[in-house]
């Protein structure tokens, strides 16, 4: 295959581009595991150094914010100066914030590893997202989804290594998380290579023309709109991922291993919905998927904070997987709304919307101090009925 033509319906299936969409995905997956160690290790910091939920809420916010607010910056440029390498010297900060981690001794050098762990993630998702399209042959929906799926997949069972390894023998062994990060730093190289010599194949903004038919205003709309969506599904994501361990110990009494496979049954779900949802949006519209996930699971939270323990799990599931079914559908959707600007767009959805989730994980946080975990949950099941913004997206149409 030249490498100067577009990639063709051959090369959309050839093994050169499925291997580099999987690789993309393993380390997607190995940055989130590595991320979802943090929340996963609350209850023992919170007992270790007295923390109130308060200070939990920040150690989110803190990461969430660096995790974030670089992303669109980064995106905007890489998007005008793709920067292959970038990928493995995030991962290189990633694995000091997790070493630091593994030796802290106090709340504020706590904020500055979540920090830098944060930064790794920054500058990871918007070239990774980048590397996935380029590599799609033109299925859009199924390479951010399987790329979506591999983050999903690392944060389901990040938890799961947390309560293997790290809450029965002390913080000490999160260190053990940095060979994971290290494989990672290879697999990125290899991918920054074949990126670094594939990037003809790959139109930049100058060459890009929007096909929808839709005014600027139009467009504008639509992508406040998604971002209202997406800052529900991770307003109520924060909820989970921060906190449901806590509420799972308070009201059913569980003990920290036990409510950790709780949280690994959710994320797995929000894992399996993820990659369902991009290939079914490919097929069925974008729109439809939107509307089913976001509005559709508003029944199941209002329901979760009432019911016992085996509910609360099934439902919990049932919630992750129609929850995250819509996220690869929003990414694309606003992807085909601003073409040529993948990177910002990965940066906006990936990064700022999660940025707002770590503010309402700080929120949530007070709230739960004043008032209680299970009002958090009472509360935060209403966020779903965000999804009746969908009704102002427009269709799009080819010109």
């Amino acid at each position: 295959m030249a490498l100067s033509n577009p990639p063709t319906a051959a090369g959309q299936t050839s093994p050169l581009v499925m291997r580099i969409i999987g690789a993309v995905a393993l380390a997607h997956l190995i940055n989130d595991l590595i991320q979802s160690v943090l929340p996963s290790i609350y209850p023992m910091l919170k007992a270790s150094y007295g923390l109130t939920f308060t200070q939990i809420g920040l150690i989110t916010l803190t990461f969430q914010l660096t995790a974030s607010l670089l992303q669109p910056w980064v995106g905007y440029y890489t998007d005008r100066h793709p920067q292959p390498f970038l990928l493995p010297c995030g991962m290189i900060c990633t694995l000091v914030g997790i070493l630091m981690m593994s030796q802290v001794g106090s709340f504020p050098l706590i904020l500055l590893a979540a920090g830098l762990i944060g930064i790794g993630s920054s500058t990871f998702h918007p070239e990774a997202s980048r590397v996935a399209r380029l590599a799609s042959g033109g299925r859009y929906g199924l390479a951010q989804s399987t790329f979506q799926v591999g983050g999903n997949a690392g944060s389901a069972f990040g938890p799961l290594l947390a309560a293997a390894i790290i809450i029965p023998f002390g913080q000490g062994n999160v260190a053990w998380f940095g060979l994971f990060a290290i494989f990672a730093l290879v697999v990125l190289y290899a991918i920054s290579r074949w990126y670094q010599t594939h990037l003809n194949l790959f139109k930049l903004k100058a060459g890009q023309a929007a096909t929808h038919g839709l005014s600027k205003r139009r467009v504008m709309s639509a992508l406040v709109v998604l971002g209202l969506l997406v800052f529900s599904k991770y307003f109520y994501m924060a909820s989970i991922t921060s906190y449901f361990t806590f509420y799972l110990i308070e009201k059913f009494d569980l003990s920290v291993a036990s409510s950790q496979l709780h949280l690994f049954l959710f994320l797995g779900a929000v894992a399996a919905g993820t990659f369902f949802g991009g290939p079914i949006g490919d097929k069925i519209g974008r729109k439809k998927v939107i509307w089913f996930s976001i509005l559709g699971v508003a029944p199941f939270t209002l329901l979760m904070p009432h019911v016992d323990l085996f509910w609360t799990s099934v439902l919990s599931v049932i919630i992750g997987f129609v929850l995250a079914s819509a996220f690869s559908a929003i990414v694309v959707y606003a992807q085909e709304l601003v073409p040529g600007n993948v990177g910002m767009i990965a940066g906006v959805f990936f990064g700022l919307m999660f940025g707002f989730g770590g503010i309402g994980a700080a929120l949530l946080g007070h709230l739960a101090d004043i008032n209680g975990i299970e009002y958090v949950y009472r509360l935060c099941s209403f966020l779903p009925l965000f999804g009746l913004l969908a009704i102002f997206l427009p269709r799009t149409k080819k010109v």
